[in-house]
């Protein structure tokens, strides 16, 4: 696949911004900054995947404040149809087969919408992966980012920009790099960031299951000795599994002829929503704890998965990413108002001040969770269980945390707040 953008006469193709790797994080960054820079801008995105079809087979939970940087930047309304609201949420403390699962804390669905309306809007929504990064790779089409279904293989910052080579030979610079490439960031590893983090010796087991009645929305989370199992509503009678065991078990139920596999997995979703039944293939997923000792380079910019990977126990791990590209994007557009360099070590700063802290806090809030919950001590057990019944009858504190989930608390970017650039 060739690009507008090859090089062309020997001399290096130029872009204002080039963003390695075409998920969720780096179309909706570059369409981002689509929107706050304008037509002119040359953008780029490079990622071999972009050679073939869409294949992510899984859910994510978007928050109302990814929801709004969806909107905002024309995402949304191509996959509404396909997104499921959660009416609520519950969370237990049980183990796999207990005939009752007592509630110790239960959520609204809904939390107070942007602008001065008064309304009310969903707290997240569940949308299926692969519809929404495949409408947001024709979006950036129709306004005119260059698709490259190639990588980036070799980098240098210069005062005046970066200049990168392609896996297909082409030579290209630019004011600024956005690595968008996951947690194996190669642009990372040209840069010479290192991180900190570790393995939690866990998988994430992850299908979608059909059940006989209607789920309302509800989503629910029972935490299990092994980890949690979230029960995540997805239109229609159906849901988004994530089930965390340890690395040795998801082998080993994978492994299961599927009659088997069914059993276990009845044991822990329950009967409430009638017969269930598999309804694609079941993958697991290493679970980890995974933070940049830098978020910028000279030039460069870590976002989303290069920057950070949590446990998903509190399912924030993209809407943390969308919390990146609403903040280097604003950053990005307000020095391009000034006359700024868009690339300058100030705009850079200013993005890592601004999602730096807010990484690491809910990095330990994460890790202190899932310590807590995926153990079989009955002490602990006791402990967190009084605790979750305390939060459930403090009203304010229910809506601290719900509207932290939601993406809308601490300092909100101008996108999550549903306000263009």
């Amino acid at each position: 696949m060739t690009s507008a953008a090859s090089s062309a006469a020997g001399k290096p193709a130029r872009h204002d911004v080039a963003i390695a790797g075409a998920g969720l994080g780096g179309l909706a960054l570059a369409l981002s900054l689509r929107q706050g820079l304008g037509d002119e801008a040359r953008i780029l995105i490079a990622d071999p995947a972009l050679a073939g079809p869409v294949r992510d087979g899984r859910a994510s939970a978007i928050a109302a404040g990814a929801r709004h940087l969806l909107d905002a930047v024309g995402a949304w309304q191509r996959v509404a149809a396909e997104a499921q609201p959660m009416t609520a949420m519950e969370i237990t403390d049980s183990r796999p087969g207990d005939a009752a699962r007592p509630v110790f804390l239960s959520f609204d669905g809904e939390v107070p919408a942007a602008g001065p309306s008064g309304d009310s809007e969903p707290f997240a929504h569940m949308v299926p992966n692969a519809p929404l990064q495949q409408a947001m790779i024709e979006l950036a089409r129709e306004r005119g980012i260059a698709l490259v279904a190639s990588s980036i293989v070799q980098m240098a910052a210069k005062p005046a920009a970066a200049e990168f080579r392609l896996g297909d030979g082409g030579e290209h610079r630019a004011s600024l790099l956005c690595a968008c490439d996951g947690g194996r960031s190669k642009l990372r590893a040209l840069a010479g960031i290192s991180t900190v983090g570790w393995s939690y010796e866990q998988s994430a087991i992850v299908l979608t299951v059909g059940h006989e009645r209607d789920h309302g929305g509800k989503a629910i989370e029972h935490f299990l000795p092994a980890g949690p199992f979230a029960i995540l509503p997805l239109t229609g009678r159906r849901c988004s599994i994530v089930w965390t065991e340890t690395t040795e078990a998801a082998k080993r139920l994978l492994a299961l002829p599927p009659v088997l596999f069914h059993d276990e997995l009845e044991r822990r979703f329950g009967l409430f929503l009638g017969a269930i039944e598999v309804l694609d293939q079941p993958r697991a997923y290493p679970l980890g704890l995974q933070v940049a000792r830098r978020f910028v380079a000279d030039r460069l910019a870590l976002v989303a998965d290069a920057a950070h990977i949590i446990h998903p126990i509190a399912g924030q791990g993209i809407n943390m990413g969308f919390r990146d590209v609403a903040a280097l994007a604003e950053a990005v557009t307000d020095a391009a108002r000034l006359g700024l360099d868009i690339g300058g070590p100030d705009v850079l700063e200013r993005y890592q001040r601004w999602r730096r802290f807010d990484t690491l806090a809910m990095g330990v809030a994460t890790d202190g969770l899932n310590r807590l919950f995926s153990n079989r001590s009955d002490v602990l057990r006791l402990v967190r269980d009084v605790g979750l019944g305390i939060v459930d009858r403090l009203p304010r504190l229910k809506d601290f945390f719900i509207r932290d989930a939601a993406g809308l608390g601490g300092s909100v970017p101008k996108l999550l707040r549903g306000e263009a650039l």
